[in-house]
């Protein structure tokens, strides 16, 4: 059964930075189209970023030129940074393959505030 555990969030400042994680198992990881989704309050969640099996990456427009995808194939594991921050990107991100399996982690909250 696949398995998705993002790590990573917290509380920023607008302008800052983190850096997400998300721990795959489960799944013939090498194989797999990962993308990055978000899920703001009392809205629907969203496409954030997505990396094929070859490295080839995908941006929502919001998010283009501030973060960036990328995965690491010996540690199942695919990353999010993310660079100046606002208060429009809080939120719970969560990763999932592509087309999204019906299984979601738990996400990791990610708070941009003063």
């Amino acid at each position: 059964q696949v398995q998705f555990v993002e790590s990573g969030g917290g509380l920023v400042q607008p302008g800052g930075s983190l850096r997400l994680s998300c721990a795959v198992s489960g799944i013939v990881f090498r194989l797999s189209t990962m993308d990055w989704y978000r899920q703001a309050p009392g809205k629907q969640r969203e496409y954030v970023a997505g990396i094929t099996l070859v490295g080839r990456t995908k941006y929502a427009a919001s998010v283009e030129g501030r973060f960036t995808i990328s995965r690491d194939n010996t540690k199942k594991t695919v990353y999010l940074q993310m660079n100046s921050l606002n208060p429009e990107d809080t939120a719970v991100y969560y990763c999932n393959t592509a087309p999204p399996d019906s299984t979601w982690g738990q996400g990791t909250q990610v708070t941009v505030s003063s």
